[in-house]
């Protein structure tokens, strides 16, 4: 977060409790609504006050409107989102997840009793792999065998491609297709 943005945020955070305060002593009636409305009317009334405050609001009317339309993203979030980038003396190399999911579906339709697959990956900051891979799978096939090898095929292929360690393969049989039916 960028410096200016620590301190509007802090700002903003004294004026909100400072509002939660005054709300509070008024409706426990511990402060007198009257003396509220005459101090405000005061700072209004007063010519530099009322130049501050119109300030200061519309500071923050445009830090709300930032905030609720325009979601900042550092430079490291997108790299974290794209996919993991990896650095030597020689130069980067910025392995897509698209590029770790095409892996996954690779190896996963090299079992004969796989009949579809859809693959989600997901990266963190310190470059861990974690496979989500939705299968929908023949009838034949032993779904408990064929995650066994499915998951250790998958984090071979990846460590042996990427150089990447995977932390999990998660998988899921979203169904069993149906046996076709011989024509007689």
């Amino acid at each position: 977060m960028k410096i200016l943005e620590k301190i509007t945020l802090t700002i903003y955070s004294f004026i909100m409790l400072i509002v939660a305060i005054l709300a509070c002593l008024l409706v426990f009636r511990w402060l007198d609504l009257e003396i509220v409305v005459q101090i405000v009317n005061g700072a209004i009334a007063s010519d530099i006050w009322s130049k501050v405050i119109l300030g200061v609001s519309i500071v923050f009317i445009l830090l709300s409107v930032k905030c609720i339309f325009f979601r900042g993203s550092s430079k490291e979030q997108t790299n974290e989102r794209q996919g993991v980038l990896l650095e030597n003396e020689s130069g980067k190399l910025m392995i897509s997840k698209e590029t770790i999911e095409n892996l996954v579906n690779s190896v996963a339709k090299g079992f004969e009793s796989t009949e579809d697959v859809t693959t989600r990956v997901q990266l963190d900051k310190d470059n861990n792999v974690k496979v989500y891979a939705n299968l929908v799978v023949s009838s034949e096939a032993v779904i408990k065998d064929l995650s066994a090898k499915l998951q250790t095929s998958i984090k071979d292929k990846i460590k042996k491609a990427t150089d990447l360690e995977v932390n999990e393969v998660n998988i899921t049989v979203k169904k069993v297709a149906d046996k076709p039916q011989e024509v007689q």
